[in-house]
C-alpha cells in the first residue's frame, strides 16, 4: 500500500475533516481515504468540444442547407469627406 502526506491543508478544511471523520466513526485518515475512494469511483467522460455538442443536439431536426452568395469584389469605402 501507498502512503500520502498532504501538506499545507487549510486549518478550516481539516476540522471540517476532523468533524466529518467523527460523524462516521472513523479517523480522520480514514475518512480521507473514503473521500478520495468515492471521488475517484465514478469515471469522467471527457467533455465533448462545442462543435460537437452543437452537433449532438440538433441532430434529430436534420440537416440544413444554407444558401451561400457569390463573392464579389470589395466595395470601394465610403468617402466622408465634405
Amino acid at each position: 500500500m501507498a502512503s500520502m502526506t498532504i501538506r499545507n491543508l487549510d486549518d478550516g478544511l481539516k476540522q471540517r475533516l476532523r468533524l466529518r471523520a467523527a460523524t462516521h466513526g472513523r479517523s480522520m485518515e480514514d475518512e480521507a481515504r473514503d473521500i478520495l475512494r468515492t471521488a475517484l469511483a465514478t469515471s469522467e467522460s471527457p467533455a465533448p468540444n462545442l462543435a460537437d455538442a452543437i452537433r449532438a443536439r440538433v441532430v434529430s431536426a436534420g440537416g440544413v442547407e444554407l444558401d451561400i452568395p457569390p463573392r464579389e469584389p470589395i466595395r470601394e469605402p465610403p468617402d466622408f469627406a465634405p
